[in-house]
């Protein structure tokens, strides 16, 4: 009866803290804490995207007029109440921090030079950080009824303010 081979590879025992002889520490915990709830991120904004993209899409494609009633009219109707503001900002904020933590993750895995990977690190979130400040500023600031426009430039529904 043939005994089992050895393995020659030596596994690190529990308490070492050196693997091929390069010290580590177990207990990195802000690197390991950063990740671990930008992954539980990642997870909890996708299941809130799905229902609010299904929303979204639901209420502008199938409600009404379907996609016909989309115009400059319907967005400036659908803004001016303060639940659809809401519900469009969160859809934004959350789509972008999803997308730039999913991209920051691709740029850890692919960029090999630290270098590079901290120059498109630092230009993924300044781009971020610009649409979330327009997109923002856009849905809480949009006035589709602006004061001294011409009549006949403006909506329907501004002839009723």
């Amino acid at each position: 009866m043939a005994t089992p081979l050895k393995s020659r590879v030596a596994i690190p025992r529990i308490r070492d803290n050196k693997i091929d002889g390069v010290k580590y520490n177990r207990s990195s915990s802000k690197r390991n804490n950063f990740e671990m709830f930008a992954w539980l991120g990642m997870r909890l904004s996708g299941v809130l995207l799905v229902v609010l993209i299904f929303g979204h899409l639901f209420v502008n494609l199938m409600v009404g007029e379907g996609i016909h009633a989309i115009d400059f009219g319907f967005v400036g109707g659908k803004w001016a109440n303060p639940f659809w503001q809401v519900w469009d900002s969160l859809l934004l904020w959350l789509a972008m921090l999803h997308g730039t933590n999913g991209i920051r993750v691709v740029i850890d895995d692919y960029a090999e030079k630290d270098r590079v990977r901290v120059w498109l690190k630092i230009i993924l979130f300044l781009a971020s950080a610009f649409v979330l400040l327009v997109g923002t500023l856009t849905i809480f600031t949009f006035d589709p009824c602006p004061s001294g426009a011409a009549s006949h430039l403006l909506p329907s529904f501004c002839a009723a303010r």
